[in-house]
């Protein structure tokens, strides 16, 4: 079997958390935002049944389960003016009217989970103003609240926000493994480069792994 963590076997699954990053409506539902920039959604929805299966892998395993979803205060004050431009290159930005409310504001109908993946009660939600899931939120101080040492990262997108919060992980000490059949970027060239770069030299961050990896790295834990 390939290594799963990157340096050490958790004792047990509570040491262990399933991240599922941004799986919103805006970008892996139509009418998003990703929809309404003319971008392809399906490499996005793609994934939906693999990170259920994670969900379900996890739940199953009494893992712990944090989501998470990107977007900005109504008043858009923890937005920097940068931001806003370089989205708003591709037409429409962050905080302007589109058809699932404004594009990435906390409370929005865009901003939810698509309900495929809905969190169940106990699991945390992480809102996040930028791309990693460490980035101005207590993720890191939740994670270990709750004696976490190892993640596992799922969502979208895997060229922005996952190998963001992959990376801020393993900075701050995590083992950190990417399930590749749970992740995806709008266009999948962009997707294949990424897994690339973080498999390269056995990986400098983690380990990416997939699904079956992880049911055998969870029936190795219970063995």
């Amino acid at each position: 079997m390939t290594m799963f963590w990157p340096y050490s076997q958790p004792e047990d699954a509570d040491k262990v958390a399933l991240v599922v990053i941004d799986m919103q409506v805006d970008f892996c539902a139509p009418g998003g935002w990703v929809d309404q920039l003319g971008e392809d959604i399906a490499n996005t929805r793609a994934v939906i049944p693999a990170v259920a299966r994670a969900l379900q892998l996890a739940r199953d395993a009494g893992m712990a389960v944090f989501h998470t979803r990107e977007g900005h205060l109504p008043d858009l004050s923890d937005l920097p003016a940068n931001k806003q431009w370089r989205t708003r290159v591709h037409g429409l930005g962050i905080g302007d009217e589109g058809a699932c409310g404004r594009i990435l504001v906390r409370g929005e109908p865009g901003f939810q989970i698509v309900p495929e993946l809905a969190p169940l009660k106990g699991e945390v939600v992480i809102d996040k103003p930028g791309k990693s899931a460490f980035h101005a939120t207590d993720f890191d101080q939740q994670l270990k609240s709750a004696g976490i040492s190892h993640l596992v990262i799922t969502g979208v997108t895997s060229d922005c926000c996952v190998q963001s919060t992959f990376r801020d992980g393993y900075e701050r000490g995590y083992e950190c493994v990417i399930l590749e059949d749970c992740t995806a970027a709008v266009e999948h060239r962009n997707h294949a480069a990424t897994m690339d770069i973080l498999k390269a030299y056995g990986g400098r961050w983690g380990t990416v792994s997939n699904l079956t990896g992880f049911q055998q790295a969870i029936e190795a834990i219970h063995a």
